[in-house]
């Protein structure tokens, strides 16, 4: 009996993964084959791997396997792909075109701004790779964000797709327009086209809520400063998370525009110029101050953009800020193991942009009229429908609902596709007071935006923190509190002009000591400023 219950076990560890495997024709077995590097979760590449399938054997009669390639974040795939291209050139140009390979022969050959008076034979090598069909054995690069797709167009690693004269009707502002709301949604040479919409938000748990004495959820940016929140914010390290890093700038953004709306009211006749540079600068300060009481309500700053969604749900944190699809899918998790709804999301009304995720072809793909035809299905109003719709409704995914915003305007116009809807109430091209991204405000000091951020909430979070408790202890006298917090607000140090020269300045400096230096001086000053507010708040308890 006890080797009948050992081998019954055995068969069941052995065969129970090919029962549950996917019903996807592999690779290897279809007529047809499609390689695919993705930083999309399972799920993702499930659905689409099922319906694409069913799409491209009802078009074609054929079969079609998709070879997944998961090699990690975006910023792997990105490692992989200068790999990749730079072998396959280099084999190119020595072993076939008979040319000596050199440092300067790599770089100028990947680098889409050369100067005009670069060497004649660098010039001669990023023309013989644009000409060339080097590849890296993959189709399509699938999911990220614009930032890594703009940096692949530029190397030359990109290629037109033939979908812009396939469906010029699809490419109208009705319906994927260029441009919204001050994001590109498009490549203007079609290198790269986004197919679904990405914002940031706030994941909180009403349980934990509830524990608090919070009687409403947090819907502003704001809601996160307030003293209840101490200890149970959860939030990354903008150095290490891009997705996060542009949630903090979106805030900035937020509070520059406001503060530019303000002026213009309060001087109407004001020169533009001069009402936009004011705005900036104190609109950038106005922020940061903003921020930094998130930071000091904070519970920890992690590497990873996943955790926070993750220790809300458990309850560990009562809010935290994450990408859209994060905080959606976590409460679809959540609902779907325990029929629970005590996790909430909201992205902030006029606080966060849609940005895209895109698709494009890759240089030398090996299965190119596969990839055409995928790219077609992710964009066409079937592949959409993926994106936010519940498991088993007409046209929509088979097993997992997605919670993700369709970037095609006119999927929500259907209102008879509403009742099958994951978020019938999100639309993001109809918002009220959205938030206009300006690029020109923001976009070249991303990287100082998040050094300074980190210094001023991370770094020195302990003394941020206890400099917040002191403030808000009980018996201080009113008038005393304020000042306190002035002085713990005043980062007048860190202003917007010393962002674009003096920080960027060390950041961009070769010698990555000015950068040491500048941290340890500015993490010093903060440390007094928080230092010097706490001793205020304390001596003035009544």
């Amino acid at each position: 009996m006890k080797r009948a219950l050992l081998l019954i076990a055995l068969v069941a560890v052995v065969g129970l993964p090919f029962l549950l495997r996917s019903r996807q024709a592999t690779a290897a077995s279809a007529d047809d084959t499609l390689v695919i590097v993705t930083p999309h979760n399972e799920a993702i590449r499930f659905e689409f791997g099922q319906a694409f399938q069913h799409w491209y054997q009802a078009r074609t009669g054929r079969t079609a396997g998709i070879d997944w390639r998961v090699l990690g974040g975006t910023s792997e795939i990105a490692r992989f792909l200068d790999g990749e291209y730079i072998t396959a050139f280099e084999n190119l140009w020595v072993n076939r075109l008979g040319k000596p390979w050199s440092a300067e022969i790599q770089a100028g050959s990947q680098n889409g701004r050369l100067p005009p008076d670069a060497p004649a034979i660098v010039r001669e090598a990023r023309a013989a790779f644009l000409a060339s069909e080097v590849g890296c054995g993959i189709d399509l690069f699938f999911g990220g964000g614009t930032y890594d797709f703009a940096k692949q167009a530029t190397a030359g690693r990109l290629v037109p797709t033939r979908i812009l004269q396939q469906h010029p009707e699809w490419f109208t502002p009705g319906v994927i327009p260029r441009a919204y709301a001050g994001e590109e949604y498009r490549d203007k040479d079609g290198l790269w086209i986004g197919c679904v919409l990405s914002s940031y938000g706030i994941i909180y748990n009403r349980d934990s809520l509830a524990r608090l004495g919070l009687a409403a959820a947090p819907s502003r940016w704001a809601d996160l400063t307030g003293w209840r929140y101490h200890g149970e914010v959860a939030l990354c390290d903008p150095t290490k998370s891009g997705s996060i890093a542009k949630a903090f700038e979106n805030v900035i953004q937020q509070c520059m525009q406001n503060r530019l709306k303000s002026l213009q009211a309060a001087r109407p006749g004001g020169a533009a110029r001069e009402l936009e540079a004011q705005a900036v600068r104190e609109g950038w300060l106005e922020g940061l101050r903003l921020l930094q009481l998130v930071g000091a309500n904070s519970r920890y700053f992690t590497d990873s953009s996943m955790k926070p969604p993750i220790d809300v749900a458990v309850g560990n944190c009562a809010a935290g800020m994450c990408i859209d699809f994060y905080g959606r899918a976590q409460a679809e998790a959540v609902l779907r193991r325990g029929r629970s709804d005590r996790l909430g999301y909201v992205s902030p009304r006029g606080g966060t942009v849609s940005s895209v995720d895109p698709i494009g072809l890759l240089r030398g793909a090996p299965h190119r009229a596969v990839a055409e035809a995928f790219i077609e299905f992710v964009l066409s109003p079937e592949g959409q429908r993926l994106w936010n719709q519940k498991p088993g409704t007409p046209d929509g995914p088979e097993r997992y609902a997605l919670r993700r915003l369709p970037v095609r305007k006119d999927y929500y116009a259907h209102e008879e596709w509403r009742a099958f809807r994951s978020d019938p109430a999100d639309d993001p091209y109809d918002q009220h007071d959205p938030l206009i991204y300006r690029p020109e405000w923001t976009g070249a000091l991303f990287r100082e935006m998040s050094f300074v951020i980190r210094i001023m909430c991370q770094d020195t979070h302990e003394e941020l923190a206890g400099a917040w408790r002191a403030i808000n202890a009980e018996g201080i006298d009113p008038a005393q509190k304020a000042r306190a917090l002035a002085v713990l607000q005043d980062i007048s140090f860190v202003t917007y002009d010393r962002a674009l020269k003096e920080i960027k300045q060390a950041l961009n400096s070769k010698n990555k000591v000015d950068e040491i230096l500048l941290a340890k001086e500015l993490a010093a000053q903060f440390r007094a400023q928080y230092q010097k507010a706490a001793e205020l708040a304390r001596a003035a308890k009544r």
